[in-house]
């Protein structure tokens, strides 16, 4: 059998050569259009991440005064004395990475896996979502996600290459990438402290709202509390979400679970964001925490 395939074969030589060097050229491009893809994206985060840095100014105080917990609502009261230890040191900056899946899908679901590394600054509020999600075999979408000087990025692209993706400007994606900030702030719990700009109000025994300001742009949340005093829910009810090329408020939900103690801070290792539509629930991100670590105010 083997010999009889040889001879089908040689009697094709110059339609095997070509077929050899079209696919070792091809290979070749795409490898030399990824290898510059990842180079070029490299320096576009490089960039990012330094315009976040520049605007930071120190945060205040050092460590968290049990006084500033007095006037707050019960839930919020309760939820930083369950994760929070006495005096505990506020932090600056947050590095974290994750992995999980991601979902492509519109009309029908479509997850599939992405890894991303983030960098999270608190005073001014701002952070820096770097993804790679995979679309397909060999086909890998690079993913700026970021609220950077009081501004909202929002793009993607193929290999880190070619743009899929990318929000214009506007006031909506300010808002909606400070919602995102404020929501998962259970990852970084001192920022939501009252010393460092967020507001809060009470809603009932297990809800309370948090609303933060950053430049010219206010959000807030409602903020569910479960038994044990820990962050159950973050909702929002008019986060802009893109429908045929038209901003349409709509009510978007993120959820925490997974508690672990990191640095002497309870946080949530795992959670999950949806967009909440009169069909029931959209999930879109379906996220693990690897590796988070901290730096704290002196």
């Amino acid at each position: 059998m083997v010999l009889h395939l040889y001879r089908m074969l040689t009697k094709f030589p110059f339609f095997l050569t070509i077929t050899i060097v079209t696919l070792v050229v091809l290979i070749g491009l795409l490898t030399a259009i990824a290898f510059f893809g990842r180079s070029r994206w490299r320096a576009e985060t490089t960039q990012l991440l330094t315009n976040l840095k520049a605007v930071r100014v120190p945060v205040q105080p050092a460590t968290c005064d049990p006084a500033e917990l007095a006037d707050l609502p019960e839930p919020v009261q309760r939820y930083f004395r369950t994760v929070l230890r006495d005096k505990a040191p506020l932090i600056t900056a947050v590095d974290i990475e994750h992995t999980g899946t991601f979902n492509m899908g519109t009309t029908k679901e479509n997850w599939q896996p992405f890894t991303s590394k983030q960098w999270v600054m608190t005073q001014p509020a701002g952070f820096v979502w770097d993804a790679r999600i995979s679309m397909f075999p060999g086909f890998t979408a690079h993913v700026h996600d970021a609220f950077v000087a009081g501004r909202g990025v929002l793009a993607a692209k193929l290999f880190g290459l070619l743009t899929v993706m990318k929000m214009p400007s506007s006031p909506q994606l300010d808002e909606g990438e400070l919602i995102r900030y404020l929501a998962e702030a259970p990852w970084y719990p001192t920022a939501l402290l009252p010393s460092q700009g967020v507001i809060w109000q009470l809603v009932d025994d297990t809800h309370a709202r948090a609303t933060l300001t950053s430049g010219s742009t206010t959000v807030t949340l409602t903020f569910q509390f479960d038994e044990r005093g820990l962050i159950k829910t973050v909702r929002s009810e008019g986060r802009c979400r893109e429908v045929k090329g038209v901003q349409v408020p709509t009510p978007w939900q993120g959820h925490y679970w997974d508690y672990q103690w990191h640095d002497n801070m309870l946080v949530p290792y795992r959670g999950e964001v949806a967009w909440m539509l009169p069909e029931g629930p959209q999930p879109y991100w379906r996220g693990h925490i690897q590796r988070i670590e901290y730096k704290y105010a002196e």
